[in-house]
């Protein structure tokens, strides 16, 4: 299997174990992780739309580098939506506080663009939440579609104004 590599973020609750929690319950579906990066406190975020994210508790966000043999990407993603439905995760509406987000960022070299799955993930190279903590994981992988590696991203990011965060 390529390496695979997974968001992780909680602003609800005990938020680092909530990270915790949800890699254990991975790790119970036969989903490994081979590296974890620190956590790392953040801002909410809503893609330029603060109201969305206002008043909202700051997330705890990690990368985890993971392995499985059960299949692909679609099992993988299937796999962190149950632990996120276990965990208490309710979807009603877009940049919510939650108790738990998990997030397929990347897949080997692979790009996939099916309904419900796109990796990498489509808004990764915005959100310095999910390049920071990826970067200390695998700073050199590259981005398959933009064809930078991470800590490159997370460069560019940072010299932009507002950084992303």
């Amino acid at each position: 299997m390529p390496s695979a590599y997974i968001g992780i973020g909680s602003n609800l609750g005990d938020r680092l174990e909530n990270c915790r929690k949800a890699l254990a319950l991975l790790e119970s579906r036969g989903i490994r992780t081979t590296a974890l990066s620190a956590p790392y406190e953040t801002k909410p975020w809503g893609m330029g739309q603060p109201d969305l994210v206002a008043g909202q508790p700051d997330f705890i966000n990690m990368a985890a580098r993971i392995e499985t043999d059960s299949g692909g990407p679609a099992a993988i993603l299937e796999a962190l939506q149950e632990v996120e439905r276990e965990m208490g995760r309710v979807r009603r509406r877009k940049w919510e506080p939650r108790v738990i987000d998990l997030d397929i960022l990347l897949f080997g070299d692979e790009i996939i663009d099916l309904p419900g799955l796109k990796v990498p993930h489509p808004l990764m190279h915005l959100r310095e939440f999910a390049l920071r903590p990826l970067a200390e994981i695998a700073p050199q992988v590259v981005h398959p579609v933009l064809k930078k590696t991470v800590s490159q991203l997370l460069a560019e990011l940072q010299k932009t104004e507002g950084g992303g965060k």
